[in-house]
Order: C-alpha cells, then sequence, then structure tokens
C-alpha cells in the first residue's frame, strides 16, 4: 500500500482549542486517506527539523498532506513545513511555501493587496511609517500572524480619533498577540467565507457561506471572536451560524466576491485549496479581511461544509486536493 503522511503541528496536552482542531483534522484525513488507498502515517512536526528530515527519509512517502498551521505554537513559522518538503523534494498538497509566507502575515498579505489592486480596509502598525493620512473611527486590533481569531474578542473594537491614540491601544493589547499586533479599520456590516478548491481547469468557489450575527444585542460587535469559533456553549459560538441561503438579490454581491476570491488565489500563486474571508459593507462594497491558504479541513468546519453543499463528500473533497498535487 502506497505511504502517506500527514504533517501536523506538534500538540501539547494543555493546548487551546483552536490547536487542538488539528489532531480532529488529522484523523479525519487519516481516516480518508485510508478509504481512498494509502497507507495513512501521522508525524507531528516542530523546530526539531533535523529530526523531521530524518523521519520523513525513513518513511519515503508518496506525498505528504500538509496539515501544518503552526510551529510550536506560532503560525509565523507554517512556512518552515513546505520548505523542509520543498528541500527534500516531497510532494505535498496544498499552496506553496512562498504563497504561505505571504497569506500568513496580515500586514504583508494586506500590502499586497494594495499592489495588486485587491480591496482591503485601511491599517495602522507600530514602528512603520504611515501608509496613509490618519481616519479617525473604530478600528479592530489584530494579531499580525497569529489566526484562527486568537486573541479576538469584543475589546477588539476601538475607537480612536489620531493615530496616538490608535497606537496607545495598539501598545495595550500586544502582550495578548504573540507577535505584534496592528489596527486595521472595522468594517460594520455582513461576514462571509468563500473556499476555493483545484480543479483540472483551475480553481472553482464552492458554495459561498455567510456568518449571521443571530440575536446579537445592540453595541455587541458583530465579530467572529475567538468565542464565536471554539467556545462550545458560549453565546458567540450558538448565534454565528453558517448561512448559505441567500436571496436572488445579492447574486451581483456574490458574483463579486466569487472573482475578488479568485483573483486572490492567482495574485498569491496559491493551489490546491485556500479560503477567503470578507466583510461586505452597509453601502455593499466588499473588503477582503484575510487569505488562508491552508484553511481548517475539520469535517464540521467551513471548507467541509462548503464542499458538502457542491456535492462533494469528505472523501472526495481529499481525493481533489491530493489531485492537485
Amino acid at each position: 500500500m502506497k505511504k502517506a503522511v500527514i504533517l501536523h503541528a506538534e500538540i501539547p496536552e494543555n493546548a487551546p482549542p483552536d490547536e487542538k482542531d488539528t489532531l480532529i483534522q488529522a484523523g479525519a484525513v487519516a481516516e480518508s486517506l485510508e478509504k481512498l488507498g494509502y497507507e495513512p502515517l501521522l508525524v507531528p512536526f516542530g523546530l526539531d527539523l533535523d529530526g523531521a528530515r530524518a523521519r520523513l527519509s525513513a518513511i519515503r512517502p508518496k506525498f505528504v498532506f500538509n496539515l501544518v498551521e503552526a510551529v510550536d505554537g506560532r503560525d509565523r513559522f507554517i512556512h518552515l513545513a513546505p520548505a523542509l518538503l520543498d528541500s527534500m523534494e516531497l510532494p505535498y498538497t496544498g499552496s506553496s511555501t512562498e504563497a504561505l509566507f505571504l497569506t500568513s502575515g496580515k500586514v504583508l498579505s494586506k500590502r499586497l493587496m494594495r499592489l495588486f489592486g485587491l480591496p482591503t480596509p485601511s491599517f495602522v502598525t507600530a514602528g512603520m511609517r504611515p501608509e496613509e493620512p490618519f481616519q479617525p473611527g473604530p478600528y479592530i486590533i489584530k494579531s499580525v500572524w497569529d489566526h484562527a481569531s486568537a486573541g479576538i474578542g469584543d475589546d477588539s473594537i476601538v475607537s480612536a480619533e489620531s493615530r496616538k491614540e490608535l497606537l496607545e491601544h495598539i501598545a495595550r493589547r500586544a502582550p495578548r498577540h504573540c507577535g505584534g499586533c496592528f489596527a486595521e479599520a472595522y468594517i460594520d456590516g455582513r461576514e462571509f467565507n468563500l473556499s476555493l478548491l483545484g480543479g483540472a481547469e483551475g480553481p472553482v468557489v464552492l458554495p459561498q457561506a455567510e456568518i449571521l450575527f443571530r440575536d446579537y444585542p445592540p453595541g455587541k460587535p458583530r465579530i467572529v471572536d475567538y468565542r464565536a469559533k471554539w467556545l462550545e456553549g458560549s453565546f458567540e459560538f450558538e448565534n454565528t451560524p453558517r448561512s448559505f441561503d441567500f436571496p436572488p438579490s445579492d447574486g451581483p454581491l456574490l458574483s463579486r466576491l466569487e472573482s475578488l476570491a479568485l483573483a486572490c488565489f492567482e495574485a498569491f500563486g496559491m493551489s490546491g485549496y485556500a479560503r477567503v474571508d470578507f466583510r461586505v459593507d452597509r453601502d455593499g462594497g466588499p473588503w477582503i479581511l484575510e487569505i488562508n491558504a491552508n484553511p481548517c479541513l475539520s469535517p464540521d468546519g467551513g471548507f467541509a461544509a462548503a464542499a458538502g453543499r457542491a456535492g462533494l463528500s469528505y472523501d472526495g473533497m481529499i481525493q481533489r486536493i491530493i489531485d492537485r498535487i
């Protein structure tokens, strides 16, 4: 039987739920690969690159299914796994080292989006020259590198009347964000996730999903924060359902989102699969929040749900990803 390695981050026992989700993904992918005729072997990946190289060399897999989203708990090292695989000339799923690095650093990816003519909210960073004239108003404080809404809560939304005031907000919240944080103009509106899956004739956009903010009281920020993503039983988790149903009037907007998602996939040189997150303002204008070149593949996650909505089983989705190696 052909060997296939599932490479995933080393997960300590006391890891938070977003990190433990990696093991759920790895288990689901392993089960699927076995059904598809492979012998799946799970290999944890950490900062011991020589050890990882030795283990992979001993296995000699047909390919590696790359599920590494962070290394040593830090998302900024996501590119180390594909870089090692490149050096070993081992084929792997998903995007390249370059695409993963360029999309994981949010400030860098936003600068590149601007260069490519892709709409993304304005932002302010500490320690660097201003990107553009300051605009007073609400901002959301986000990690530069960490994903999965790590460190984001209701208090991440701040209001600032000056750049100095906003930089003070950034400095106060920096300790909760490993690798630093920045401020992004807060778009008060709707939130969408668009999943893309590679195909023989190029990537296709799976059915668009909107995150609904159900029964949110006045004054509570309508954001997909850490609680909404990971803390089962919380108000945020229970009241942010995913919807694939839209009225005909949303047709032009959905077409625009699809075009932008495909443009991101091409501009950043992604492959295999990806997800692009949007906010849509009150005037119907779309804004790209983040590009995820290695999105979650948990069976109950958004990517699998979009694939299912398109008529693909989980195993069929995994086969499509393997086909694009």
